[in-house]
């Protein structure tokens, strides 16, 4: 849906200070003076984001206040957000600058154009899209969850395996219903025969519930509806975690990564405000901001919120696993021939 921005007072609080600071106070890095100029003279800007409007709103607020362009936020799913830009693409229209999602790699190299952002050089190199044609905002690193209040980490598990092998868990574990990058990296991890028969293992000895939606998912572990998440993004259990919440996480091998990601229209109505937003996005200010959620920033510059976010996973296998649309389907139906057999 199309939101207009609202500031909430946390955020006024925090510009009002940098306006009181005066004209001597820097710009900010990412507001390249030439580039800020044309962007303005655009009039505006226009993001399709699946981020939460309670995070999506502050953020374009402070890159409101500071460019001087003002933004359009419409918010959807990543496959509502696919299927709008396709659906525009193919009708030639020109509604959109840039997009935020995990979806973002996934979308057909013709509707989105590659570019140079200055800040990309401080950014993981992981998060960089060969092409350019993305660029990586925020690190999603999967990890299993579980709630506190039912299970002590003297009981967590200690391997793919051993969760397998807890038949005691049946009925008490869940995962999303789309977790195609989590299979993906176990058949990389493991090769494909040895990592069929480890999940299907797991389908069978604990019948794991699905769960549509990540966010649901981590959600249900919090509240205790389930002990255990098979896995999940590392920030969500982080947000819910930070707001009170008795859940955490832990690390196996291996864990899956992959990027909540920018990219530009190659059809952006706005495209020197869409190269400025990508910039602001990946840049420090714009990730000291997100990592509020407890968003794991793509910056080594920028500490994660909270600081051991990452390291508290261990020693781990890390495996990128970056999906074209293509891809996602094959993974997608593996996925589904595993999970939905009983």
């Amino acid at each position: 849906m199309n939101v207009p921005l609202r500031i909430p007072a946390a955020v006024a609080l925090l510009l009002a200070l940098g306006a009181g600071a005066g004209a001597a106070e820097p710009s900010p890095s990412w507001l390249t003076p030439e580039l800020a100029a044309a962007a303005k003279a655009e009039g505006g800007l226009t993001v399709y984001s699946s981020m939460n409007e309670q995070e999506g709103l502050p953020l374009w607020k402070i890159f409101e206040a500071a460019s001087g362009v003002p933004v359009s936020y419409v918010r959807a799913s990543d496959t509502q957000l696919l299927s709008r830009i396709s659906i525009e693409a193919r009708a030639k229209q020109r509604s959109w600058d840039i997009t935020v999602s995990t979806a973002a790699v996934k979308i057909p190299t013709e509707f989105v154009t590659p570019v140079d952002l200055p800040e990309a050089a401080a950014i993981m190199p992981e998060a960089r899209g060969k092409d350019k044609r993305w660029h990586g905002v925020y690190a999603h690193f999967n990890a299993p969850a579980y709630n506190t209040k039912f299970v002590q980490p003297a009981d967590l598990p200690r391997s793919l395996e051993d969760f397998a092998a807890r038949k005691d868990l049946k009925g008490r574990v869940a995962i999303d219903a789309a977790d195609s990058q989590w299979l993906s990296a176990i058949f990389l991890n493991y090769g494909e025969e040895r990592g069929r028969k480890l999940v299907n293992d797991i389908v069978t000895n604990l019948e794991p519930v699905l769960i549509d939606g990540h966010l649901q998912l981590a959600r249900a572990v919090a509240s205790g509806e389930y002990h255990y998440a098979l896995t999940n993004y590392i920030s969500l259990t982080l947000n819910m975690k930070l707001s009170g919440a008795d859940t955490d996480y832990f690390g196996l091998d291996p864990t899956p990564l992959f990027f909540g990601s920018v990219a530009v229209s190659a059809q952006a109505p706005h495209p020197n405000a869409a190269r400025l937003a990508a910039n602001f996005l990946i840049s420090r200010e714009g990730q000291e901001f997100s990592k509020q959620a407890g968003r794991v920033p793509v910056r080594a510059d920028v500490t994660p919120n909270p600081p051991d976010a990452v390291t508290k996973l261990g020693d781990r296998k890390v495996i990128t696993v970056v999906f074209a649309a293509e891809d996602e389907k094959k993974w997608q139906k593996t996925f589904q021939d595993i999970f939905r057999k009983k």
